[in-house]
């Protein structure tokens, strides 16, 4: 599975428009605003609305986990989560190949 970075809000628009994605590790706190803004956009469309979401924040907060939920987000993760065997189990669990 091709792994694709985008490093701001700008970046993963771009590159969720011009590829399949098969699962979205999703940072909360971007340069350019707040990963859980991009969730809204998502669900709002066709395609990307079934693209599983892993959420991860510095903070998670009740408001960030409502959200997340509202977006149906697979899961929230701390920074401290965001390891080897947690990617590898969600990956297995959500991913498809395109």
């Amino acid at each position: 599975m091709p792994l694709v970075v985008a490093r701001t809000l700008t970046e993963a628009r771009a590159r969720l428009a011009e590829r399949n994605v098969s699962i979205l590790f999703l940072d909360n706190a971007l340069p350019d605003g707040m990963g859980i803004d991009l969730l809204a956009e998502m669900t709002a469309d066709s395609r990307m609305c079934r693209i599983p979401v892993v959420l991860v924040s510095d903070f998670p907060s009740p408001f960030m986990y409502a959200k997340a939920q509202a977006a149906q987000v697979c899961e929230v993760w701390s920074k401290r989560e965001f390891v080897g065997a947690s990617v590898r189990r969600i990956v297995q669990k959500h991913a498809c190949l395109h």
